[in-house]
């Protein structure tokens, strides 16, 4: 086997393992599975493309700093469009949901526990989309990825500092916001 399908069997290992948590923070961070999809695909084309040779170590926090300025272009582009929408006075989605669709498998649980675990899931995402971007991300980066703040850092195109006081300020308000679910 030679080096370069060693690489690219690391590579696709990596983007294997971290392709669900991605695709979660792109869709808390747009509200929308497929407009998330299409920023995580992009986000790993460019990570094999242009930083496949770089050391193993390095690709969590190239990943995820790509991730992030694909999300950041995402909402200016939105901005735009929803300017546009309000000059024309064109409503911004006119798709109905199909809640079939959106549904997703859960593993089975009795009836009190599923029906709490729904209602922190719930009040859990609308914390999360309450906040604003950065603490957003820098929660999201800190906690499900495992990132430390050096890495969240690189990944947010901020200083360490910066991060420190978006996950603070993060971890502060899901608290307050999330009481009830406290032991």
């Amino acid at each position: 086997m030679g080096r370069g399908s060693i690489n690219q069997q690391a590579m696709n290992n990596f983007l294997a393992k971290v392709e669900g948590r991605a695709l979660r923070i792109a869709e808390i961070a747009t509200g929308n599975r497929d407009d998330a999809l299409d920023l995580v695909q992009e986000a790993m084309m460019k990570l094999a493309q242009k930083y496949g040779q770089k050391p193993e170590a390095e690709w969590g926090p190239l990943f995820h700093r790509i991730l992030q300025s694909s999300i950041r272009d995402w909402y200016r582009r939105q901005n735009v469009r929803n300017r546009f929408r309000s000059w024309l006075g064109l409503n911004s989605s006119s798709e109905e949901a199909d809640p079939i669709a959106n549904h997703s498998d859960r593993p089975v649980l009795g009836p009190s526990s599923r029906l709490e675990a729904d209602h922190f899931s719930t009040e859990l995402e609308t914390a999360l989309n309450a906040l604003p971007l950065r603490q957003q991300q820098a929660f999201l980066l800190r906690t499900w990825e495992g990132l430390d703040v050096a890495q969240t850092a690189q990944a947010m195109g901020c200083s360490a500092g910066s991060v420190k006081t978006h996950y603070s300020r993060a971890v502060h308000t899901l608290r307050e916001q999330l009481e009830e679910f406290r032991a």
